[in-house]
C-alpha cells in the first residue's frame, strides 16, 4: 500500500504550478477585457485585484476540501458530504450552467480571433467539430495542455514587450473606435468595480484544478497551498501587465470597441504578428472549449447517474479508444452552447458563466467553513470567499443576474420534482454493475 501511494504521488510543486497555470492562463485573457472595461473604465486594475482575491479564497477552500474528500466530484461532492444533498445538487447545477456559458464564450473568442467578422459561424462550427472529437474518446493530455500554455505565455509576453519597445501608434485605437459608439461609464463607483471584477473572474476560473491534485502530488498539505498562492500571483501579475498595456496603448475606448484587443495590440507591432497572435488565441480558446465540453458532459452524466437529473443523461457510448463518453449529455451540451452562441454576445456569455461559477464556489466556501475547527484559516478564508462570491455575482450585469436566477430556480425545481425518484437503478443494458456516480467538474 505504501508503495502504491508513493508511486501515485509523483507530481512536484513545479508540476502542480504548471498544471494550475495551464488551467488559468487560457482563452479568458484574450476576451475578458472589453466587457470589464465597459463596466470599470480606467479602474480596471482594482477590479482585477478583487477578482484575484476571491479566486484565491475559493481555491484555498477547495484545496482543504479536496484533501479531506479525495473522491471525484468537486463541490458537487463537498456540498453533499459537508452540507446536504440539496447543496451538492445546486453546486452541480450551477457548475453546468456556468461552464456551459463558458463554452459559448470560448467559442466566440475563437471566432473573433480566427476569422473576424464571422465570429458566430466559426464558433458554431468549432462546437460541432469538437463535440464530434469528444465522441471519439480523444482528450487533451497534460503534456498538450502545458504546451498550449507555454505558447500562450510566450505570445502574450512578446506582444507586451514589443508594444512597449516600439514607438506608440496614435491611430491604434482611433482607427477602430467610433466615438459615437463608445460607451464608457461616466462615473465609476464600488458597484462598477465589483461588476468588472465579476466579469474578470471568468479569466481566473481554472485555478481550482490545482486543488484536485491532492492524491498525485508530493506532500499535498504543503505543495497545494503553495502552488495555489504562486499560481494566482503569477496569473495576476501577467493579467495586470496586459491590463496596463491595453489601457495605455489601446485606451479604454479602443478596448471596449475591440472584439480581439490583444490582436489589435499586436497589430501595432506588425500585421504578421497580429495574425500570429490571432492564431495563438484561437487555438487557446479551442483547447479550452474542448476540455469544457467534455467536462460539462461528464458532470451531467454523473448527475444523471445519481438521479439528480434525468437518467437519460447517464447514457454513454463506447469510443474507438474503449473509453466511455457521455453521449446524450454531450449532445445536449452542444445544442445549448450553439443556441447561446447564436443569441448572446461575448459580454453576455461571460456574465452568465461568472454567475454560475461564482455560486458554485459559494457552496464550496460554505462547505469549507465546516472545517473551521480543523483548518487554522477556516474562520476567515471561507467567509471572505463566500461573501466575495455573492457580492460579485450580485454585481454582474442585470441580464446575467436575472437569467442566472431563473436558471437556479429551475435547478431547485428539478431537485424538488426529483427528490422522491429512487437514487439507484439497474445498470444500463450490457453493464455489469453501477458506474461511478460522480465525475470531477473541470475547473
Amino acid at each position: 500500500m505504501s508503495g502504491a501511494t508513493s508511486t501515485a504521488r509523483h507530481l512536484t510543486f513545479g508540476d502542480a504550478l504548471t498544471i494550475g497555470l495551464a488551467a488559468m492562463v487560457g482563452a479568458g485573457v484574450f476576451g475578458v477585457w472589453g466587457p470589464a472595461v465597459a463596466s470599470a473604465g480606467n479602474w480596471l486594475l482594482p477590479a482585477l485585484a478583487v477578482a484575484a482575491l476571491v479566486a484565491w479564497c475559493n481555491a484555498s477552500s477547495s484545496a482543504q476540501l479536496a484533501a479531506r474528500h479525495p473522491g471525484a466530484g468537486g463541490t458537487y461532492l463537498y456540498g453533499r458530504e459537508r452540507l446536504s444533498p440539496f447543496w451538492g445538487h445546486l453546486a452541480g447545477w450551477c457548475f453546468v450552467v456556468g461552464k456551459t456559458a463558458s463554452c459559448a464564450a470560448m467559442a466566440l473568442v475563437a471566432g473573433a480571433y480566427l476569422w473576424p467578422g464571422w465570429e458566430k459561424l466559426v464558433a458554431v462550427l468549432a462546437v460541432l467539430a469538437l463535440t464530434a472529437v469528444t465522441f471519439g474518446g480523444v482528450v487533451r493530455s497534460a503534456r498538450v495542455a502545458r504546451g498550449v500554455v507555454a505558447v500562450v505565455l510566450v505570445g502574450i509576453v512578446a506582444t507586451l514587450l514589443l508594444s512597449w519597445v516600439l514607438p506608440p501608434d496614435p491611430t491604434l485605437w482611433t482607427s477602430r473606435a467610433d466615438p459615437d459608439a463608445v460607451s464608457l461609464p461616466s462615473a465609476v463607483g464600488p458597484a462598477s468595480v465589483l461588476q468588472a471584477a465579476g466579469l474578470l473572474f471568468f479569466a481566473f476560473a481554472g485555478y481550482a484544478r490545482i486543488a484536485t491534485l491532492g492524491d498525485t502530488v508530493v506532500r499535498p498539505e504543503r505543495t497545494i497551498p503553495r502552488a495555489i498562492g504562486w499560481g494566482v500571483a503569477i496569473t495576476l501579475t501577467l493579467y495586470a501587465a496586459v491590463a496596463v498595456t491595453l489601457l495605455v496603448r489601446l485606451r479604454p475606448e479602443g478596448i471596449v470597441t475591440s472584439a480581439a484587443p490583444l490582436r489589435d495590440l499586436a497589430g501595432g507591432v506588425s500585421s504578421w504578428w497580429a495574425l500570429t497572435i490571432g492564431v495563438v488565441a484561437g487555438l487557446a480558446a479551442l483547447g479550452a472549449l474542448w476540455a469544457l465540453l467534455l467536462g460539462v458532459g461528464r458532470t451531467l452524466m454523473a448527475m444523471g447517474e445519481r438521479r439528480d437529473l434525468p437518467a437519460a443523461l447517464g447514457v454513454t457510448a463506447t469510443a474507438a479508444t474503449g473509453e466511455k463518453v457521455p453521449r446524450v449529455a454531450s449532445l445536449l451540451v452542444a445544442a445549448v452552447v450553439v443556441l447561446l452562441v447564436l443569441v448572446v454576445d461575448l459580454r453576455g456569455a461571460i456574465g452568465f458563466s461568472s454567475f454560475g461559477v461564482l455560486l458554485y464556489y459559494a457552496v464550496a466556501n460554505a462547505a469549507a467553513f465546516t472545517l473551521r475547527h480543523e483548518w487554522r484559516a477556516g474562520w476567515v478564508v471561507p467567509l471572505l470567499g463566500l461573501a466575495g462570491c455573492l457580492a460579485l455575482a450580485a454585481s454582474l450585469p442585470l441580464t446575467s443576474v436575472i437569467g442566472g436566477l431563473v436558471l437556479v430556480a429551475l435547478g431547485v425545481g428539478v431537485w424538488v420534482a426529483r427528490r422522491d425518484v429512487p437514487r439507484r437503478v439497474s445498470p444500463p443494458r450490457g453493464g455489469r454493475g453501477p458506474r461511478r456516480t460522480a465525475d470531477r467538474p473541470a475547473g
